[in-house]
């Protein structure tokens, strides 16, 4: 079989502009790479020549960090732009911006912003390649990617696999992007948190609802468990962190009170005692240390494919 050294797409603004043979790529080169990261020698020169800017309009410390893991492991040359101390506080627009960091000669963008459609908008009107770390509440196309992996080494094939999304999925770009990935590989998807946090009509995205967690847990095979996202929320929509810890909180008891053992994920970072117990968080049916690995990797794998795209 041929190696495909590219994907479909010149960018990587969300799951819904890629396909699932492009998945499948990436997850086949993500396998490569890790094998990488597992030797003494953890370098290779894949993308000598070219230059990576990171765009953090948005504070992130797991996503930049990993990004920046991943571009160093392929050798690239990496420009690290942060909002907080650039023009943008001056009242200098995106575009003008990133087109003073293009006139460096920079061949690939990776962008968080809070805007929804700003890595979109920006993919219009630039000629560099531009990877999605996060545009507001919309997507987050890397980490849904990394997930997907993640649960397919654990549990192996996705395709029939019931997967339930637990916690704040009105205010998620992770739940979006995992709902689309996950629905491409042929998953069973279902999101389960209180009324106030699922979004009205989401069953037209292909998923089933639960408003109680034990039965949510009961019914899937996999819970990828997310945080209270307050920083996004402009009223309150639940009635405190411990209320919310009461009713949908994951602990001990309540995963040695299935009929089942099931895998448990988390996005980062963990609000212990809130989302997660940390008996939990830390237990063996936990995965969250093997997702941030699986990061490093799957990122790595998306840079040299589309790298592939910037050289053609």
């Amino acid at each position: 079989m041929a190696i495909v050294s590219s994907l479909s797409t010149k960018h990587l603004l969300g799951i819904k502009y890629i396909t699932t043979e492009d998945i499948e790529t990436i997850f086949q080169t993500a396998n490569n790479f890790k094998e990488v990261l597992n030797r003494p020698v953890k370098k290779v020169p894949s993308l000598r020549d070219v230059t990576i800017a990171n765009l953090f309009f948005e504070n992130s410390t797991r996503t930049k960090m990993s990004f920046e893991l991943a571009e160093k492991r392929l050798s690239a040359d990496v420009i690290n732009f942060s909002a907080s101390s650039s023009s943008v506080k001056k009242g200098e627009t995106l575009l003008d911006t990133v087109n003073n960091i293009l006139s460096m000669k920079v061949d690939m963008i990776v962008m968080r912003h809070p805007a929804p459609g700003s890595a979109y908008y920006l993919s219009e009107h630039i000629d560099a390649s531009i990877i999605n770390a996060g545009d507001g509440t919309h997507e987050h196309p890397t980490q849904a990617l990394l997930d997907a992996y993640s649960i397919q080494e654990k549990v192996g094939n996705i395709k029939g696999k019931k997967i339930v999304i637990v916690g704040d999925i009105k205010h998620s770009r992770v739940a979006l992007s995992n709902i689309m990935c996950l629905n491409k590989l042929g998953a069973k998807v279902a999101v389960c948190g209180p009324p106030t946090l699922i979004p009205k009509n989401i069953e037209t995205l292909g998923v089933k609802v639960f408003y109680q967690v034990k039965e949510a847990l009961e019914w899937c095979d996999v819970a990828n468990v997310l945080r209270i996202q307050l920083e996004r929320q402009d009223i309150k929509y639940i009635p405190s962190l411990r209320e919310y810890a009461r009713y949908f909180g994951i602990n001990k008891q309540l995963l040695e009170s299935l009929s089942k053992k099931i895998v448990i994920m988390h996005p980062g970072p963990i609000n212990r005692g809130v989302e997660l117990s940390s008996d939990v968080a830390d237990s063996d049916q936990s995965i969250i240390l093997e997702q941030v690995e699986n990061g490093v990797a799957v990122r790595m794998a998306i840079l040299y494919l589309l790298a592939g795209n910037v050289s053609n």
